[in-house]
């Protein structure tokens, strides 16, 4: 099998990966500096970097790369670890560098309006695989949306119906009402999506978790959802809405550790106690009709 045509099609199959490659090479070792190996998230290998025991370690240290997202290198001394003379080889050091294949981030955005061509727009050209969904054609259309993965012009139910997002997934709720963000909600906290969030204010947004949690959802499946959406920069306007969203997206997506200015605020403890605190972040990107 070709390497780069396996990384090719297990992208393409949304599906992750590591690949494990030797970059520098010092004595005499099993194999030769630029050796490969692909290491998919079922186990399986393609390439090899030399077998043994090296080889052995490399594998469980791509499953965690792969897991984390993060790339490593590892450093093998050939000549003072006796479990690594299997009689194939003299004696060296090499350093192994692996790094995650991971699938297209997919962002699903709900609502085609004001915000959502902004955030298309930002998601876009950070990378992102944006397909979007509104139940009007007028809105949701390829005049609007040029680049976009699909544009979907349809009933907000049967359109999600039709989706499968993976736990590589993002998506985001800007709709022009709330009745169609809850509708919406209900089924997207119930998918894998790695990031769920909902444009709205704090009162609306609880009124809304607690209608769904009558409805039997689980409270825990709400926790994770972002509400407000989007990074507290004091953004106003649908451009900047849409930057907020963006990096938060972002932040996600790439494991940001450091404390960030976060407007997701819900916690289990304000659902029980319906605050009424009525928030005016993200209440301008509402004007969506």
């Amino acid at each position: 099998m070709d390497l780069y045509e396996e990384i090719v099609k297990l992208r393409q199959d949304g599906r992750r990966g590591a690949v494990a490659t030797i970059v520098n090479v010092r004595g005499s070792v099993p194999s030769f500096e630029t050796a490969k190996m692909l290491v998919r998230d079922d186990g399986s290998i393609v390439g090899t970097i030399g077998g043994g025991c090296v080889e052995a370690e490399v594998w469980q240290a791509a499953r965690e790369v792969m897991e984390s997202e993060k790339p490593r290198t590892l450093t093998f001394n050939l000549n003072n670890d006796p479990k690594y003379d299997t009689g194939l080889v003299c004696g060296g050091t090499l350093d192994i560098f692996i790094e995650p294949v991971l699938p297209p981030a997919s962002l699903y955005i709900f609502g085609a309006g004001h915000v959502s061509v902004s955030l298309y727009k930002a998601a876009h050209g950070a990378g992102f695989d944006v397909t979007v969904i509104d139940d009007r054609e007028s809105y949701a259309n390829r005049d609007r949306f040029p680049e976009a993965k699909q544009v979907i012009a349809g009933d907000f139910d049967k359109a999600a119906a039709s989706l499968t997002p993976g736990e590589s997934a993002y998506i985001v709720i800007v709709t022009r009402g709330h009745r169609d963000d809850m509708r919406v909600l209900r089924w997207a906290v119930q998918t894998p999506a790695k990031y769920v969030g909902m444009i709205g204010s704090r009162r609306k947004t609880i009124r809304i978790f607690q209608e769904l949690v009558a409805e039997g959802i689980p409270e825990r499946l709400f926790e994770r959802v972002h509400a407000p959406i989007g990074l507290d920069i004091g953004a106003i306007t649908p451009e900047e809405i849409a930057i907020a969203i963006t990096a938060e997206l972002i932040a996600v997506r790439r494991h940001a550790e450091r404390a960030l200015p976060h407007m997701s605020w819900f916690h289990r403890r304000q659902i029980e106690a319906g605050s009424e605190d009525e928030s005016v972040s993200n209440e301008a990107g509402r004007s969506e009709s």
